[in-house]
């Protein structure tokens, strides 16, 4: 009796390749700027985040979904409180076939949790060839196709592949933003009980580049009343909300280019007296509007594991971090103290106003893989809105 192997039903295709494996989730075909992350847990924050829109996640950890998934533990704010589109990354690679799930918080096989977020994925490649190619080589684009009958149009994926422009020079925040103005109140998880209710002693606004919920969560557990509005509101309708504080969100794509349309609000904005406090791709317009320059990364940051050193204090944190392009530090006006690096490659991780209490860190100090490292930043901003209350 012979054996068969089973069919291969998914393939990416890059521009000089093509790897056949088993697909999952999705099916269909869809293009992307290929990543890789080292995160060994929380797969289901990952592929949910905003942040990730235009890209397509290899993951290095082997064994994916075995808690499962459920509806607490995806970050897009939007996926809850509006009829829009499920926000998050555009596929995921992965070694292994999916884990069976084995948590009691566990509502959905990995695998039903992506046909419903409409991912595609593939699973049964190589995902240390792939990582260590993007080490020398960086992250490149591909066309990414699952086919249950296992039959490809090679062809017209290639023009979906040269269709694809890239990251560089994309403005997505405003496509993963809101479109209208909604509230926040629910606070960080507390274990068995579920999410707290903290009390509020300030307005903050949020400016959505493509918001993550845990965010909110964060800003909330600190005494925030949170309003998110567009990423299209202007200094007036900012203003116009009497914030206490100001919050400037992660998102993704190129800062450069969505920075033209933001930067003339941001500039309104730190002429007044409101203590500001920016995230990832906030972090990156925010510099923008201070009169820095950012710059695309070979590889970019993506993972869980990644050391971070606050310069003004001297700890370091073990942070989350995914972000494809950096604040150049030599592009930094005098008045901008540069206050975290990396010390994977010593680039720029965070920036302060010398006479403003206004600041920004590249990484995501809501995650948890210190497990609490970065939490101190949102009562850093807390205390500087009480300050300036008084």
């Amino acid at each position: 009796m012979s054996w068969h192997p089973p069919k291969k039903t998914a393939m990416l295709v890059g521009k000089n390749f093509s790897i056949s494996g088993f697909g999952i989730g999705a099916v269909g075909i869809t293009t992307g700027e290929v990543c890789f992350n080292t995160a060994m847990t929380g797969y289901q924050e990952v592929l949910s985040d905003p942040s990730y829109a235009g890209q397509i996640i290899t993951f290095t950890f082997p064994h994916i979904g075995n808690v499962g998934a459920n509806d607490d533990d995806s970050e897009s704010a939007l996926s809850s409180l509006q009829d829009k589109r499920l926000l998050g990354a555009q596929g995921v690679i992965m070694r292994e076939a999916i884990t069976a799930p084995a948590n009691y918080r566990a509502q959905s096989h990995l695998d039903a949790w992506l046909k419903a977020r409409n991912i595609i994925g593939i699973t049964g490649v190589d995902t240390r060839a792939i990582t260590a190619y993007i080490r020398e080589n960086g992250m490149f684009d591909a066309v990414l196709a699952h086919a249950e009958n296992g039959a490809f149009d090679t062809d017209a994926m290639q023009v979906a592949l040269a269709g694809f422009a890239g990251l560089s020079g994309a403005d997505l925040a405003s496509d993963v933003s809101t479109d209208k103005e909604y509230g926040w109140k629910e606070g960080k998880w507390v274990h068995h009980d579920g999410f707290s209710t903290p009390k509020t002693f300030c307005r903050v606004v949020a400016l959505d580049f493509g918001i993550k919920k845990n965010i909110l969560r964060c800003l909330a557990s600190v005494g925030c009343e949170v309003i998110v509005l567009p990423a299209t509101a202007t200094a007036e309708d900012i203003l116009a909300q009497k914030p206490d504080g100001i919050f400037l969100s992660n998102g993704p794509g190129d800062p450069a280019a969505t920075a033209p349309h933001i930067v003339p609000t941001l500039k309104a904005l730190i002429e007044k007296t409101i203590p500001i406090f920016g995230i990832c791709l906030g972090h990156q317009i925010l510099a923008e509007a201070l009169g820095a320059k950012t710059e695309k990364m070979r590889q970019g940051h993506h993972g869980a594991n990644h050391p971070v050193k606050d310069l003004t204090t001297g700890k370091v944190e073990i942070v989350s971090m995914n972000h494809g392009f950096s604040v150049a530090q030599d592009s930094l006006p005098a008045h901008i103290a540069e206050t975290h690096i990396s010390l994977f490659d010593g680039t720029n991780c965070g920036l302060a106003v010398k006479d403003k209490p206004i600041f920004s860190v590249q990484y995501h100090p809501e995650a948890a893989p210190g497990p609490q490292d970065s939490h101190y930043l949102f009562t850093r901003f807390a205390d500087a809105i009480r300050a300036s209350q008084r």
